[in-house]
This record gives structure tokens, sequence and C-alpha cells, in this order.
């Protein structure tokens, strides 16, 4: 293989990766020097020029005559009267030979060895250029195509054809993929194993759900609307925090759009999982109340030094702020950065209970037998209801039923 053959393989791949021209010309000089040091021990006296557009490449040898009895002789930028006027006749003693080496002079073992260096080279630079690529790229998402799915990851490969890899954490659990269809994802992050670049892609991440907002949503992309925390429970549940610093924009509208057509387009992305936007404030107890949308809070206790906030809830509303999963609350303390625990609001009865066994000594059995026939088996139970609903319920009297009601509440009231 000769020079140009060389030159002009390496430089129709490095125009293809759009690698610059001093990229490559470098590349090519580095190559053609190491193959100099092999066989001179040195190229520091040899200058190497390359055209990669025509493939033309010189090297010359550049050496000071001296006399043939001069004790420098022996360096290697030196060389003897006698030997530079074979190659001139007329060169005189301080003058500088410049000697054209030839690539076939380095015989054909250093020109194959030389051919291996650039495809290692082709390929080390292959790996670099993916490398870079996709590091300025952490964070953004991009679209590419599936064809491979393993048991613990899918396989899909961009535009150029690089494989990139979607692990199976990093898939929301109802996804499901076939080969050649087209996926949305961020790059994640690119790590090198064993010299080879592996970029990771993610659709669970936070980020992820930021830039579809940003892709739906022109006033977060404008920057008019701050995304200022997001946390998931991915395909399941979300909640993103926002504000405006122009009051004339209402961020959570903004965000949902008309009639949701903004957040619809994200949630199909995200596989129907469910978002909560809300108004981001520093009032901590009305973030808070705000983070357990859909609950409605009745107080809220906080305790700065352990990091935990107290929420009473009417009961009705507990399990909403708990939500299907626990997924509402875990991430509402996700959200707020504080450990919420929920309390059901006690009404003035629910402070204690009592079993009515306890009153057998004021109330007759047969009146105590009769309320738990209801399933009423408790103090608490019975003065939870009013006179009407315990008469409709039982077969007592009036009389017998304000009596109940007036030994119960002597009994909290002590």
């Amino acid at each position: 293989m000769d020079a140009k053959i060389l030159i002009e393989s390496f430089a129709e791949f490095a125009r293809s990766k759009n690698v610059d021209r001093p990229t490559m010309i470098r590349i090519l000089e580095d190559v053609f020097r190491a193959m100099i040091r092999k066989k001179f021990e040195t190229d520091e006296n040899f200058d190497v020029t390359i055209n990669a557009d025509k493939g033309d490449l010189e090297i010359f040898r550049i050496r000071e005559i001296v006399d043939d009895n001069s004790e420098d002789i022996w360096d290697f930028d030196k060389i003897s009267l006698t030997d530079a006027q074979k190659i001139e006749p007329d060169f005189e003693i301080g003058e500088e030979v410049y000697e054209k080496i030839e690539l076939e002079d380095f015989g054909r073992r250093a020109v194959q060895m030389a051919r291996q260096t650039l495809i290692q080279k082709i390929k080390d630079l292959e790996k670099d250029i993916l490398y870079n690529k996709y590091e300025e790229q952490i964070g953004e998402i991009i679209s590419a195509e599936v064809y491979q799915i393993l048991g613990r990851e899918i396989l899909l490969i961009d535009g150029e054809g690089n494989e990139l890899i979607l692990p199976k954490g990093e898939q929301i659990p109802k996804d499901r993929f076939r080969k050649g269809d087209t996926v949305k994802a961020i790059v994640h992050r690119v790590d090198m194993l064993n010299g080879n670049p592996k970029v990771i892609l993610s659709r669970t991440s936070p980020v992820f759900l930021e830039r579809l907002f940003e892709n739906e949503v022109p006033e977060v992309y404008d920057g008019l609307i701050t995304i200022v925390k997001i946390v998931r429970e991915p395909g399941e549940r979300a909640k993103v925090a926002v504000e405006s610093y122009d009051d004339r924009i209402d961020p959570v509208g903004a965000c949902v759009g008309m009639k949701g057509s903004r957040i619809h387009a994200v949630v199909r992305e995200l596989q129907n999982e469910n978002i909560d936007v809300i108004n981001y404030t520093d009032n901590l107890e009305l973030y808070v109340s705000r983070a357990l949308s859909p609950a409605k809070v009745s107080s809220i206790s906080v305790n700065a030094d352990t990091k935990r906030i107290s929420v009473f809830l009417k009961p009705d509303q507990v399990s909403l702020a708990i939500g299907k999963g626990g997924y509402n609350i875990k991430l509402a303390s996700k959200l707020v950065g504080y450990e919420i625990d929920v309390f059901r609001e006690l009404n003035e009865y629910e402070e204690e209970d009592v079993d009515l066994n306890e009153f057998s000594d004021e109330i007759d059995q047969w009146i105590i037998d009769e309320l738990k026939k209801t399933g009423l088996d408790t103090a608490k139970s019975v003065l939870a209801l009013t006179k009407e609903d315990l008469t409709r319920r039982t077969e007592l009297e009036e009389e017998t039923i304000e009596e109940i009601f007036r030994i119960l509440r002597q009994e909290f009231e002590q």
C-alpha cells in the first residue's frame, strides 16, 4: 500500500465524520513520524509534509554537512562531506542536506504496521467523536430507533448508526417497544468502558420530564416559567413545582394548557403518568398543602430540627393524601424535602375510645347487645351518630337513647 492510498482512505473517513482538517493532518503526521522513529530512533531532524486533498506525502531528512574527521559525525543531525557528495557532488561543509525519504524505504513490514496504526487511530478517533458528541448532549432529548431488545436493555441506533443503550432501569415500567420503533429519551450519561464509549439513555429521569415540558410549553422554553423541582415515580405519578416572575403569567395554567392540551402530550409520552403541576412558594406550610393535592389539609405542624412535618386531615382526606400505592405522600415528601406524617383529625369524641362492655354496670346488657347488632361496639362509634340515626338503626326508645348518650359523654368529660 503506497502513501497516496493510505492518506486518501483516511481523509475520506475523516471527512465523513466531520473531522476538521488540522486534526486530520495531525493524525497522519503522527503515524508517519512513528515510522521515522522506528527506523531512525528520532524524528527531530525530519520534515513531514502532507497534502490530504491530493494524497501527497513528502518526508525529508535534514542533516548538516561536517568534515569526515569531525567529532560530531555520529550525531543524528550530521552527515560527513563524503556521504553528502554522494547525494550531490557540489555540497560543501556547513550546508544542509535535504534527503527525500520514500515510503518504500521503510520496508514493507513498516508500511503494514503504519497501516494498522492508522486503522487504530481511525477507530480511536471515531470513539472520541462519539464520546464528545454525546457528552455535550447529556440532559438533552434525542430520538433513536430500536434495533434489538434484550432482557436487561434495549439497543438503539441513531441517525449515524451509532449504538445507544436504554437499560431496563431507565425505562418506564409500562414501556413496550418493538424493533423499528422510534424512542424518545434523554442522554443520561456517557461511560467509557475499556476504551469504548457507552451512551446510556433514560426515560425515568426527572430531566426527561423537564425537557418534555420545554418542548410543549413555550413559556418554559423561553424562561418565563421556571421549573423549580420535579419528582417522579415513573409511569405512575409526578409532581412538578413551577413559578413565574411575571405576575401576568399563571405558571400552572400555562403548563396545563387549554383543556389540558399541553400536559396531555407529556402524559401520553410518559405512558399516562399522572402529573400534578403546583405553584412553588417559599411559604413551607402552603407548599406542603399544595404538594399533597388533591387532599385538603386541615393543619400542619413543622419540626425543622428533625425535618418532619405532621399533617392533619379530615378522615375522608387521608386516603387522598396518601394516594394509590402511597405515591402521593411519597412524592410530596421528596418535593418539599421533609418527611411528611399524615394524621387523621380527631373530633371531640375521637381523642379516646372505650368498649361498650365497659359500661355494663350503667347500661343494661341487652341494650349493649342491641347496639352491637348494628355494628356499634365502642363509645365513640355511638357518639358519632345523631339521636335520629340511632333511633332508625335500633328499636330503642328515645329516652333510652338519651340516657346512653348522657352516660357515654360523661365518660369522656371525665
